[in-house]
């Protein structure tokens, strides 16, 4: 069971930091922000840079850029 447990809680992580954006730059930029003010968030359909986006005057410098590169418009 505990393994079980182990590897739903290192999937879901990934796909999470998969979601969060392209590139492994990108991710590591907003990982800390992500964690910070989306972390509960489901990945997928733009909601983790959507969630981003809503806290951009906390967002440190790196993870704004890549936001305003995600966000549409």
């Amino acid at each position: 069971m505990r393994i079980g447990l182990s590897v739903l809680f290192l999937a879901s992580q990934l796909a999470a930091t998969a979601a969060l954006a392209q590139t492994a730059a990108e991710r590591e930029a907003c990982q800390a922000d992500y964690q910070r003010l989306c972390k509960g968030v489901l990945p997928g359909g733009g909601r983790v840079v959507k969630c981003l986006a809503g806290h951009m005057s906390e967002l440190t410098p790196e993870c704004k850029k890549v936001v305003k590169a995600n966000t549409p418009g």
